[in-house]
């Protein structure tokens, strides 16, 4: 049988957290979508899923009975939603969800110059520190909070950048996962957990997973994907089920990669509405969940495998769970819901040689970083101000790099990697300003990644399919739809309900629910509310 932890089914949710009622649909019913006499509505939920394919909801669509069926079922879907920058990172996507800006205007353009701050250090936890510092402008909270002061927000993840960049440098309530089983938060925010949090930190809900196993929620023979593929999870232990370690310390750390993360995450929020009260008027509150596992998944097993099938199937069950109990928390009439991801991902290389031509490899670019490389030793530069990370080609102002030296170092790194297999396309950034945006959605997503003042010099971008050299398990973060194309959902009070098929942006998001909640954004936006999906 597959493990379900009782403590979380959606009775028992309901039972847990329902102290105050509301007006709770039966399971599976809809919403009332006309917004009441009363007011806006008191509570936002924006949900982000990390690495959730925009394909998954339709690939499965028959096994859904939950959240997801729900929010597909009743909400304003937009089916050609993506998130329209060419690095498809967790940072910079959820940076752009709720400010309505490319990473171009937030300042967070890459995963390892994200939420890192030595001079925030951990509440809860020895690791490095964390915060915002590096996010530029504001977001939908900050633009509530103008408009209300009473405005109160919550953020909750199992990442340190999932629960941080989609608030922005708000200084409001903010939790993520650490290894030791515990949710912490830096000191951005508070000096000391709240008693809530360390209520249910005592709980070590993590630490009950410990000689368990997650195995298929339903019958092998409803899964078309085969459970035997060797390039999953680095050709190891890729087979059902996969067991947690006897060991309760080690099964905490073990469990951002089991669908479970998801459920004590969803625990975790749903105390939080309850104990601050979120959602009773008379402002508009905002709770922020980003669900990780199944990037967690994606990345070990692959977009294709039968690990992702089952964790988004369970994830429906999950937010089935959420739902319902948070309508039994609040009333339903005065609750919207946004729906999104960070990104796609890409399949394996060696699961897709027959479904592109030519085949896609591995791309190593290690060539052209070393000619980049020998210009800048020939002229006695300091060779370590030149990098590449997710195909941007950057070389810092240092003393002694002139602006020729550069060109000519630049000029060197693109003519080498326009010859190497598997690259699409090399570009001087300083050309891309010149494309047709709407025929060149490379070039435009490459433009909304980087402000003028990061020192991008060049990008590469790898043909679709293919993926770089350094990275072991299941990739994204390229420009291709692969990895842009995401889920854009909106589900209560205030939309109408339908499927859209006009271009959506993850950026349109913060634009079109303020223009539903009554707040001007206080400063421009990059992104345009979608009205079409606005009663």
């Amino acid at each position: 049988m597959p493990f379900l932890r009782p403590a979380l089914t959606a009775p028992l949710l309901a039972a847990l957290f329902c102290a105050t009622p509301g007006q709770t649909p039966a399971p599976g019913s809809e919403v009332s979508t006309a917004i009441p006499q009363a007011g806006r509505p008191t509570l936002l939920v924006f949900i982000t899923v990390d690495q959730m394919r925009a394909d998954y909801l339709d690939r499965w669509k028959g096994q859904l009975t939950g959240g997801l069926k729900r929010l597909a079922d009743g909400g304003a879907v937009f089916t050609n939603g993506h998130q329209d920058h060419a690095i498809t990172e967790t940072a910079p996507g959820h940076a752009s969800t709720m400010s309505g800006r490319f990473p171009r205007s937030t300042g967070i353009t890459r995963n390892l110059a994200g939420v890192n701050d030595l001079n925030s250090p951990l509440i809860g936890s020895r690791a490095l520190g964390a915060s915002p510092f590096r996010f530029r402008g504001t977001t939908l909270v900050d633009w509530l909070t103008a408009a209300n002061p009473a405005t109160r927000a919550l953020s909750v993840s199992s990442k340190d950048r999932g629960a941080i960049l989609p608030i922005g440098r708000s200084k409001q309530q903010v939790y993520w996962y650490s290894a030791s089983g515990a949710f912490i938060t830096s000191k951005w925010y508070r000096d000391t957990l709240p008693d809530w949090v360390q209520a249910f930190n005592l709980r070590q809900m993590p630490h009950d997973f410990a000689g368990k196993s997650w195995d298929l929620l339903l019958p092998p023979s409803e899964y078309a994907e085969p459970d035997s593929v060797v390039a999953e999870s680095r050709g190891r232990s890729f087979l059902f089920p996969h067991r947690f370690s006897a060991s309760h310390d080690t099964a905490a750390a073990q469990l951002l990669g089991f669908p479970f993360m998801d459920e004590v995450t969803a625990a975790l929020a749903l105390l939080g509405i309850q104990s601050l009260e979120l959602g009773k008027g008379p402002a508009t509150d905002v709770a922020a969940v980003s669900f990780s596992a199944t990037d967690y998944i994606g990345h070990r097993f692959g977009p294709d495998s039968r690990e992702v099938h089952d964790q988004v199937l369970r994830l429906d069950r999950i937010l089935g769970s959420f739902i319902d109990s948070l309508y039994k928390l609040r009333d339903s009439t005065r609750i919207i819901f946004a729906f999104t991801a960070d990104h796609g991902v890409t399949s394996f290389p060696e699961l897709n040689t027959s479904h592109l031509t030519p085949p896609p490899s591995r791309v190593n670019l290690t060539p052209a970083i070393e000619a980049a490389v020998a210009v800048m030793r020939r002229a006695k530069a300091d060779t370590g101000a030149v990098d590449l990370e997710s195909g941007a080609f950057l070389i810092e102002r240092r003393s002694g790099i002139t602006p020729a030296l550069i060109n000519a170092s630049a000029d060197s790194f693109v003519a080498v990697a326009r010859r190497i297999p598997g690259v699409l396309r090399a570009d001087r950034f300083r050309d891309l300003a010149a494309a047709d945006f709407g025929k060149d959605p490379i070039a435009r997503r490459w433009i909304q990644m980087f402000s003028p003042d990061i020192p991008v010099e060049a990008t590469v971008t790898l043909a679709r399919g293919n993926y770089w050299w350094y990275y072991g398990v299941a990739q994204h973060g390229t420009p291709h739809d692969d990895d842009s194309h995401v889920p854009i959902i909106f589900y209560g009070p205030g939309f109408k309900p339908g499927r859209y098929d006009q271009f959506a942006r993850t950026v349109d998001m913060a634009p079109t629910l303020a223009q539903v909640l009554g707040v001007t954004p206080t400063e421009p936006l990059d992104g345009k509310p979608l009205t079409a999906a606005i009663r």
